[in-house]
């Protein structure tokens, strides 16, 4: 015996809820359409509910013709229901939307979704060791191909894409002067300050000179220019050749016969490889500038007695190990960059993983190769 009935009418279609006792009848008529998919789904959504004791059952006898879109909406309510225990079924369907009803498989059983069960901490650490040994194999395998891409462009000097280079050196280096320069100015300058209070105890103003001097040029003035670098031109890489990968411009470059080593990663490593010097020793120039601050405000030295001082405590091996150190920096910054974007997947969001990646692993290699460089130096007495 029915307990209620509601009924409603839309342009197209007419949607009726019978209920009895364990049971809510949903009856469908008329011509269903995506057109009128949100208003239904919107009904749907009102009036039925996952959690419902009652049994559902859509009777489809009446509908006259329904399209795909529609059909999707029905069997997801059907197995939103089903997933949270309940009964639901399609009866009455024939000819077209028995067809449709098979396409959109609306008889089958949903899938259940697997239960994620909780990693243990030893777990995750293993599968994170993993990663990063996975990660080392495709760095290594991106520079074995990288130094055969840089054999055949010696062999053929006319296969490079030697006309991208002038305008990745302008980007990577001249619209990086000022915020290098900013930067290093200040470390110098904070340099300055932080040394000038123990510095005054002993008498020694003079010496402030020495030790801006010495860390800036060994040390800072190329570290830093590498992490501004990093930061800037590695991540604008690893972006810009991700969305290339992503959007299969790479593909398309391969078809036409250019291969992504020779004409996009060359270039952009030989970019940050020779701009990287022309950097650092405008780095160590404003560093030092900023140590001359700090003698000529704090600690009372004229510029004349600083620069004499400056002069005599560097030698040109200071510099120069500075200059060797900003080149591999650069080439590190520039292998793992492309690397990362190159072997991108997924998307924008693979995009965005890459280059968060690309700036995390060059950081850490820049202080692992310093730290080497130091080492080096010390061991050979340099």
């Amino acid at each position: 015996m029915t307990a209620a009935q509601i009924s409603s009418t839309h342009p197209g279609f007419d949607v009726e809820l019978v209920e009895s006792e364990g049971l809510v009848e949903v009856r469908l008529s008329g011509t269903l359409t995506f057109v009128d998919a949100s208003s239904l789904w919107d009904e749907l959504q009102a009036r039925i509910t996952p959690k419902m004791p009652e049994a559902v059952r859509f009777d489809l006898s009446a509908v006259e013709s329904i399209d795909g879109g529609t059909m999707a909406l029905l069997v997801q309510t059907k197995w939103d229901l089903q997933t949270e225990g309940g009964t639901c079924d399609f009866v009455g369907a024939t000819g077209h939307v028995q067809k449709i009803l098979d396409l959109y498989e609306g008889d089958a059983k949903p899938n259940k979704r697997p239960k994620q069960k909780a990693r243990s901490a030893i777990a995750q650490l293993g599968q994170a060791t993993a990663d990063s040994f996975y990660e080392v194999q495709l760095v290594l395998a991106f520079l074995g191909r990288m130094i055969l891409a840089i054999g055949g462009v010696i062999r053929r000097p006319s296969t490079g894409n030697w006309r991208e280079i002038a305008p990745l050196m302008n980007r990577t280096g001249a619209d990086a002067v000022p915020i290098v320069l900013l930067i290093n100015f200040l470390i110098g300058f904070v340099m300055g300050f932080q040394s000038a209070v123990q510095l005054k105890q002993f008498g020694a103003n003079i010496y402030v000179a020495d030790l801006v001097g010495l860390s800036i040029t060994r040390e800072l003035g190329p570290l830093m220019t590498a992490i501004i670098v990093c930061g800037r031109s590695g991540a604008a890489f690893a972006a810009e050749l991700g969305t290339m990968k992503v959007s299969e411009e790479v593909d398309a470059l391969r078809t036409m016969g250019f291969g992504p080593w020779r004409y996009l990663v060359i270039p952009r490593m030989l970019a940050l490889v020779l701009v990287m010097p022309i950097l650092t020793l405008l780095a160590d120039l404003v560093g030092i500038c900023g140590g001359l601050l700090v003698g000529i405000l704090s600690l009372d030295l004229t510029i004349t007695a600083y620069l004499n001082e400056t002069r005599n405590a560097l030698h040109m091996w200071d510099i120069f190990q500075g200059l060797i150190k900003s080149g591999v920096f650069g080439f590190a910054v520039g292998l793992i960059a492309c690397q990362q974007g190159l072997a991108t997947s997924g998307g924008a969001e693979g995009v965005g993983r890459r280059t968060t990646a690309a700036v995390v692993t060059s950081l850490f290699a820049l202080i692992l190769i310093d730290a080497g460089f130091t080492m080096l130096f010390y061991v050979l007495h340099l």
